[in-house]
């Protein structure tokens, strides 16, 4: 027993004294260039933003004490609780980086102090300078944009999952007039309990899976379709048809979407038009509730085919002739070779794009917003018309009526639903699983 104790004395005293102060540990093992720099580096940070932090984490717990008000006619400028919430988170990542060098600090007299418990050379700062160049260099490569994805992508996705948290909304709730308050789970029950929202979320959820399933079922068969009459051996022109079918894909597709919101416009679109000199009546496209998630599907289906259509054309060229023509000897008819052959097999190697292709039709705010901007009207949605999905309701109710927090609340459920069905369904993929064995 004494025997361990003391082969791991300087380990256990370098550890505990990097624990005790940044940099002693380091002195203890000798490396007195490497113990100054990050004695001097830690005390000159912590006393030089301690007062920042302390500042900044009160703000984010508080979010604020006094709101902008007005005393003897003149303004008196207070807190302003999103200000306060930035600020907190960015001082929160500094002090767990802080604390991260904390945790590296112990760890490195640590390992060090236990190469002199083996009876070898402590490395200088020299030393670990070159070490660091050449073992560690790709993780120091990725140093500036992992900083760079922390300030750009994680704080602003925390801030976001936070607002949801509060109660950041008009007409009481918006700064600096007013502060924002903690309210846990609040806006979340709200949504679930509150007979408005509950009929709102519920209902526009229902479509917004219905429209993803619809659009991206409909873009596939679509899309199959033509690539197998383009690849027909019969057919003639094969350039010149794949050269048709893929325009509707090269023209940008918010002009499209507003040249189709002016063709089948009710009042003085020309489709209508031309059907009621045909003697037919005019058919509400973008008016009528169930007319227009009929017309949304349909003006995917223009939008989306062609890119299927190129994709199946590749996969088509790739299956193997063999399996035909065994199937056509055992007397296999056209269906039974498209049903138990070709679209087992292009369905094994789009999987994966179906599955963004539906996570995309998910979230596809530019074909509801461009075409029908959420209408026609619903009476009883909130602050939401008949077509609009999740994604152009958080539009509407941040953007237009300041209801900051349940738009995030019903993010984050979005995020985790789509997160799920994607991580299940890729999970379930047979190319997945044959990624997983190799």
């Amino acid at each position: 027993m004494n025997l361990t104790q003391e082969a791991g004395r300087y380990r256990t005293k370098a550890g505990l004294l990097s624990a005790l102060l940044i940099g002693l540990g380091q002195l203890y093992n000798r490396q007195y260039g490497k113990g100054l720099l990050f004695m001097t580096g830690a005390q000159l940070l912590f006393w030089t933003y301690y007062p920042i932090a302390f500042k900044g984490i009160a703000g984010l717990i508080t979010l604020g004490k006094a709101p902008t008000r007005i005393v003897g006619g003149k303004i008196v400028q207070g807190d302003h609780s999103i200000f306060l919430l930035i600020g907190g988170l960015i001082t929160l990542v500094i002090v767990l980086l802080f604390v991260g060098f904390y945790v590296l600090n112990i760890y490195d007299a640590r390992k060090n102090g236990e190469l002199r418990d083996e009876g070898r050379r402590v490395p200088g700062l020299i030393d670990s300078f070159r070490t660091a160049r050449f073992r560690h260099l790709p993780y120091l490569l990725l140093l500036p944009a992992c900083g760079f994805a922390l300030f750009v992508t994680v704080i602003p996705l925390t801030f976001n999952v936070l607002i949801a948290f509060t109660n950041y909304s008009a007409p009481a709730h918006i700064p600096d007039r007013a502060l924002v308050d903690w309210v846990g789970l609040r806006t979340f029950t709200d949504l679930f309990t509150q007979e408005a929202w509950r009929s709102t979320f519920l209902g526009i959820s229902v479509w917004n899976i219905a429209w993803a399933a619809a659009s991206t079922v409909s873009v596939f068969f679509g899309g199959l379709l033509l690539a197998l009459m383009v690849n027909y051996p019969g057919i003639r022109f094969k350039r010149f048809w794949r050269t048709m079918f893929i325009l509707p894909w090269a023209v940008p597709q918010f002009i499209s979407i507003l040249v189709f919101r002016v063709l089948l416009n009710g009042s003085f679109g020309p489709v209508n038009d031309m059907l009621m000199k045909l003697g037919i009546p005019a058919v509400p496209w973008l008016s009528d509730p169930l007319m227009a998630k009929v017309t949304i599907v349909l003006v995917n289906l223009w939008f989306s085919t062609p890119f299927l259509m190129a994709l199946m054309s590749g996969v088509l060229t790739t299956l193997p002739r063999d399996l035909y023509e065994a199937a056509e000897v055992d007397g296999a008819s056209g269906r039974q070779k498209f049903v138990g052959i070709t679209l087992p097999l292009v369905l094994a190697a789009t999987a994966p794009i179906l599955i963004m292709q539906f996570a995309f039709n998910f979230n596809n705010f530019n074909l509801i917003y461009l075409l029908t901007d959420g209408g026609p009207d619903h009476p009883g949605y909130y602050y939401a018309g008949s077509t609009d999905i999740l994604i152009s309701w958080i539009y509407k109710m941040t953007l237009n009526q300041s209801q900051f927090n349940m738009a995030s609340a019903v993010s984050i459920i979005m995020f985790v639903f789509i997160a799920a069905f994607s991580l299940w369904n890729y999970r379930r993929m047979k190319s997945t699983r044959e990624e997983d064995l190799v």
